[in-house]
This record gives structure tokens, C-alpha cells and sequence, in this order.
């Protein structure tokens, strides 16, 4: 199966995109993919801002785009856009690091008036970088993500119909086989 780059373009420790990402990434996982989480947060911020190409942390990251054969790329949207950390981290990335690849594009936010973030700020960066297929990608709002003591999630059920959707598309063009069982 194919090797899934999942990475969080959230800044918070507390992230809903991450927990996102991480349950989406279980999925994945069940059907055979090799799935590697990165959260952008991790690295350096001085490696990141200061556009230190040669940083251990941006090199490893490079090379992580480089060996994926799909990404899921979630954010948080912040004035109508994707992260900064996430746009300080594709930056850096070659101009052509999506090329050949599969692309899932995930974005969270407070209102529905940011799901034009993923078609009009997210999906054109993806583009330009190469990316070979974008899949449909979804929004999700906030209030529809509950996080548990637990630290686990709950997902509104239309949103996990809706995502489960979305990760089966992406998987089967990686060449996987959807789960017949939707996730929760």
C-alpha cells in the first residue's frame, strides 16, 4: 500500500485539526497505507522563520514529503486562510514537493464562513506545488469535533459520514480499498 504523509498545520498544543487528523489517520492505517503524523508546530520555530533550509528539522520534513506517496494536509483557518506555521513549512518545502502525489486537503474552522479557505487559499498552493491529484477535500467546523477527558474525539455523525467520504476517495486513489465499516 501507499505511504501517507499526514500532517497538522495547527499551532496549538490543543488542536482539533490534529485530534482530526490523527482519528482520519487510523482509518487510513486499517486499509494498508504506512502513515507517518507530522505537526508542523514541532519543528523549530527559528528553523521555520528564519528559512533555514539546512536545519535538521526542515531537511527531515523534506524528505518526509519526498518519500509519501499521498498527504493529508489539515489546518485551522485564521482570517480566511490557512496557518502561518503551515504556509512558513510549504515555504520551504521545493517548489514542486507534491509532484506525483495525491492530496487531501482538511480544513477546520468556527464558521462556515471560511469554507471558501479551502478552495480559494489552500487548494491553489497545493496546485502550484505540483500535486498530482487533489481529492475533494472537506471543512469541518469546530462544534462538530468534541475532544473527551480522554483526550480522544467525537465527531458529529454527518461530519464522519462526510469524512469517511472524503479519506475512502483519497485512499482509493492511493490504490486502497475502502473499509466497508464507516468510522465513528
Amino acid at each position: 500500500m501507499a505511504t501517507v504523509l499526514s500532517v497538522s498545520g495547527s499551532p496549538s498544543v490543543s488542536s482539533r485539526t490534529a485530534k482530526l487528523l490523527r482519528h482520519l489517520d487510523t482509518r487510513l492505517a486499517a486499509q494498508g497505507h504506512e502513515v507517518i503524523p507530522l505537526d508542523v508546530r514541532t519543528i523549530p520555530a527559528e528553523a521555520l522563520l528564519g528559512a533555514d533550509f539546512k536545519h535538521p528539522a526542515i531537511v527531515e520534513a523534506t524528505e518526509l514529503f519526498a518519500r509519501a506517496d499521498g498527504v493529508v494536509i489539515g489546518t485551522p483557518v485564521y482570517k480566511a486562510a490557512y496557518s502561518g506555521v503551515l504556509k512558513a513549512l510549504l515555504d520551504l518545502l521545493p517548489q514542486y514537493a507534491l509532484t506525483g502525489k495525491t492530496v487531501l486537503p482538511l480544513v477546520t474552522g468556527g464558521s462556515t464562513a471560511h469554507v471558501l479557505a479551502l478552495d480559494y487559499a489552500l487548494r491553489p498552493v497545493l496546485n502550484s506545488m505540483g500535486a498530482a491529484h487533489i481529492v475533494q477535500g472537506w471543512f469541518t467546523l469546530d462544534k462538530d469535533i468534541t475532544t473527551g477527558e480522554d483526550g480522544g474525539i467525537t465527531i458529529a455523525p454527518a461530519t464522519a459520514e462526510a469524512l469517511t467520504q472524503v479519506v475512502d476517495q483519497f485512499s482509493a486513489a492511493l490504490g486502497g480499498a475502502p473499509l466497508l465499516a464507516a468510522a465513528g
